[in-house]
């Protein structure tokens, strides 16, 4: 058996499942940190969201049924949760062109280690609409394969590809635009 089955049997079984989420935790809270992160781009905004993804995960651990892997579960949650969270910010956001004020907010960020082209990055990115920006995420920072993204968003391969490769234009416009 092996270690992912060993874990799912574990989740399953209630004298189990607290210790096994633990191990869940641990084993997938960076990659996810890293995921969110790239989504909500602000340090405190992520912990928020990882915080939802793993409540929501724990409160929904009898509908997991083992037919994916974990970490395809927990990503599936933690993009809903991303998605739900920026548009709640975006709905109470007072600021006139949020899309302009990205570069400030993530130089300001004590997290924040790139420079000004990073930031101007980030900024191409989150101009992004959310689906495109979510794949490209994945596709580009995370190298996932098509497969495991179309597994995570439900999306076909052939959309999954025409959304990177719009998203990709689109990027490379944002920078065209700059200059």
């Amino acid at each position: 058996m092996t270690q992912e089955n060993q874990l799912i049997k574990e989740l399953m079984d209630p004298k189990t499942r607290y210790g096994a989420f633990e191990k869940v935790v641990k084993a997938y809270s960076s990659q996810l940190y890293s995921q969110i992160r790239r989504m909500a781009l602000n340090h405190e905004d992520t912990d928020d969201i990882l915080q939802n993804t793993f409540l929501k995960a724990w409160i929904n651990i009898g509908t997991f049924r083992g037919e994916s892997k974990i970490s395809t579960w927990l990503y599936r949650i933690a993009c809903n949760e991303s998605i739900t969270f920026l548009q709640q910010k975006k709905q109470h956001c007072t600021i006139d062109d949020p899309e302009a004020n990205i570069v400030n907010l993530l130089m300001a960020d004590e997290y924040f280690d790139g420079d000004e082209t990073e930031a101007q990055f980030q900024q191409a990115i989150n101009e992004l609409p959310e689906k495109q920006r979510m794949i490209f995420n994945m596709k580009y920072f995370s190298e996932m394969k098509y497969e495991e993204i179309s597994d995570i968003l439900g999306t076909s391969i052939g959309g999954l590809k025409a959304s990177y490769h719009l998203a990709v234009k689109k990027i490379e416009s944002f920078f065209d635009n700059q200059d």
